[in-house]
């Protein structure tokens, strides 16, 4: 090719990049979160995922207005038609029928939609904050004090969640419902942790630290301002996957009698414990829709957690 036309490939290619940097200009750039959102809005694992999520928040804050009678109150209609083997089905007025002690199974399942939230949601949030903690202290000061946070939470990691979990409950005298809470907290610390310490470690030698290190900014103010807020994004990402296992964990408990011991009180789990259990032959319906709403819960959290550490994380992008 001869030089005027090397020349010439060489304007039009300085003439592309100056659109580029107008449009951009012109436009205010894209950020982070924006991108993120676009990426979400054409995601349709994301966009099912956030519609399962939304139908069950709404579920839960307005039980007492879907819901048709009292969770708690047992219905002579139904009451008298229970025996050993016999649990009545749908009818008029109770849509899913009876459970086994003569209450409405769907106002029972509505309100449990309330307890597996806050238990979750509770759960989620405590190891969360412990977690992040930890792995901000060990992020920030490194040396033997990251070794030592690090080690322990090796050790925890080192051990099955719902073993662990089911553990921590058996060791209380008198397990309730804050038991399963702190349980399950206690179980998803080290994820957390390790989480953030590897984003802190990798924000330590970045420009914009080394940047404020240099200008004299002091340690604190380096972690708290910089280091921190820059690493807690694959940490939120992952507190919403976290969140559905931790539904199934304090589901997993209750199945197994060592959540909240009053019965009168509406749980997916525990309901699917006494079903499964003591129920399954004479009526499986018992067991299939706790179960089944579970399991929808869980796959929303999953599917939207996955679609955000998609759009979110460079690597991780399809």
């Amino acid at each position: 090719m001869s030089e005027r036309g090397i020349g010439l490939l060489g304007e039009r290619k300085k003439a592309q990049l100056e659109q580029l940097a107008q449009a951009s200009a012109e436009s205010g750039g894209v950020s982070l979160v924006r991108d993120a959102i676009r990426r979400l809005r054409r995601n349709p694992a994301a966009i099912i995922g956030a519609i399962l999520i939304v139908l069950f928040l709404l579920i839960a804050i307005f039980a007492p207005l879907i819901a048709p009678h009292d969770p708690m109150q047992r219905f002579d209609e139904l009451t008298s038609r229970l025996t050993a083997d016999n649990i009545p089905g749908a009818s008029d007025g109770f849509p899913l029928g009876s459970d086994q002690l003569g209450r409405d199974f769907f106002s029972r399942l509505i309100y449990g939609s309330r307890q597996t939230l806050f238990v979750g949601v509770l759960a989620t949030l405590i190891g969360l904050g412990l977690g992040v903690l930890l792995g901000a202290v060990a992020g920030a000061f490194g040396g033997w004090v990251d070794n030592l946070l690090m080690r322990f939470t090796d050790v925890m990691l080192a051990l099955p969640a719902l073993l662990l979990a089911i553990t921590l409950v058996a060791v209380v005298t008198r397990p309730s419902q804050w038991t399963v809470i702190l349980a399950v907290a206690i179980v998803n610390v080290p994820i957390f942790a390790r989480l953030l310490r590897g984003a802190m470690l990798a924000q330590r030698e970045s420009d914009h630290v080394l940047a404020a290190r240099a200008l004299g900014v002091k340690e604190r103010n380096i972690v708290l301002r910089h280091m921190l807020p820059n690493a807690m994004t694959p940490v939120i990402v992952q507190a919403t996957l976290t969140l559905s296992t931790a539904i199934i964990e304090a589901a997993s408990l209750s199945f197994l009698g060592l959540g909240d011991p009053d019965q009168e009180r509406a749980e997916w789990g525990a309901m699917l414990g006494d079903a499964g259990v003591h129920y399954f032959e004479v009526r499986p319906e018992l067991a299939y829709y706790p179960a089944l709403a579970i399991i929808v819960v869980a796959l929303g959290f999953t599917l939207l957690g996955e679609a955000m550490r998609d759009a979110i994380d460079p690597k991780n992008r399809r």
